[in-house]
């Protein structure tokens, strides 16, 4: 068994605490927390679950990294911290631990990341003999394998459009909804996640790992950003009301230019409410869907829906995505200390979780 922590437990963590829980070949030894308030309570609560693990929370970063765990999903957040988050993660690294994490955006394509972020990983790797693993949670597969899976699927391939199609009245966390994104802000209001060179930089490595797997050169990328008010207000059970004539719907693409047209594109699409620019694209039902849409012979699209902690699909797309890397750790335990990417790390069967119990 490998021994395996998980390092925060927000929306990420609670679905990491319960993918390792279950997995046959992890077990899961330690849970890190940042608020005082999680510290002492069992890594089965925090998960969500509905028995104990005997795993209880603790802040002791050094005291769990001193015990050398093989493996660390380390699910704590950074969008706004990402010097934080690459020092925790090169602490890990450096202890010899395998590192799975959603967490650092640039490191999505890690060959043609930042030196400044990509030289302290390799050097953590060369002196701690651990490895790291990035793939993201929107999901990462939905903008790497999946779509590279099913392009082998046509004759010709035009374009490749990854779509991520969500309500996100059901996304408990607020802060990034309002903030980050901008959803109940004045229409003047810049949201961070919107700036330009933002959306490339958080998305363009999928768009080039997709490039660097079809073997095409980009000319560059582009953004296209849009922005629809709402008609009336409206109230969300989690985050309350959302005035009308505030910014209700997003959508926006990064799109990868070969040879003077967009042939490889990214693009959100996320509302407050239905009711929000019905006219955009729309998930088959429920609160949201991610989509792969291949224009060529034959024009392939796959949408796919998952749902998690009662129906919620911004759980299941959460799910999935910790899925991904949770699923990679024996991999990454067996292969060579390194620095990967999701060309690297194959998506394999569920092989020995097959009718296991659910946590």
């Amino acid at each position: 068994m490998t021994s395996t922590i998980v390092w925060g437990t927000g929306n990420i963590g609670r679905a990491a605490i319960r993918a390792v829980a279950t997995h046959p070949a992890l077990e899961l030894t330690a849970v890190l927390v940042h608020d005082p308030a999680k510290e002492g309570r069992d890594a089965g609560d925090l998960g969500g679950l509905s028995h104990d693990l005997g795993v209880l929370a603790t802040r002791d970063v050094d005291a769990v990294l001193a015990a050398r765990p093989r493996a660390v999903v380390y699910a704590a957040s950074g969008d706004i911290r990402p010097d934080e988050a690459l020092a925790d993660i090169i602490r890990a690294i450096r202890a010899g631990a395998v590192v799975v994490t959603p967490s650092l955006y640039a490191l999505y394509d890690q060959r043609n990341a930042p030196p400044e972020l990509r030289d302290p990983v390799l050097a953590a790797i060369a002196d701690g003999g651990g490895s790291l693993f990035v793939s993201g949670v929107d999901p990462g597969w939905g903008n790497d394998v999946l779509p590279l899976l099913i392009s082998g699927l046509g004759a010709t391939v035009d374009v490749i459009r990854c779509q991520e199609i969500f309500d996100y009245s059901t996304y408990d966390q607020e802060d990034s909804v309002r903030h980050l994104v901008g959803m109940g802000r004045p229409m003047d209001y810049e949201p961070p996640m919107l700036a330009p060179t933002v959306p490339a930089m958080v998305w363009g490595g999928q768009v080039r790992l997709m490039a660097r797997a079809l073997g095409v050169e980009l000319d560059e990328l582009r953004e296209i950003v849009d922005r629809r008010p709402l008609d009336v207000t409206v109230s969300t059970k989690a985050m309350g009301e959302f005035e009308a004539g505030t910014q209700g719907a997003v959508r926006f693409e990064v799109q990868g230019i070969v040879e003077g047209e967009p042939r490889i594109v990214i693009e959100h699409v996320t509302r407050i409410h239905a009711s929000c620019a019905p006219d955009w694209p729309t998930p088959p039902d429920g609160d949201g869907a991610h989509r792969v849409i291949i224009e060529g012979r034959p024009r392939i699209e796959v949408t796919v829906e998952a749902t998690d902690e009662g129906g919620n699909r911004a759980a299941g797309g959460n799910a999935t995505a910790v899925g991904r890397l949770v699923n990679a750790i024996d991999w990454l335990v067996a292969a060579e200390p390194g620095l990967y990417d999701a060309l690297d790390v194959p998506l394999r069967p569920a092989a020995g979780r097959l009718g296991r119990r659910r946590p």
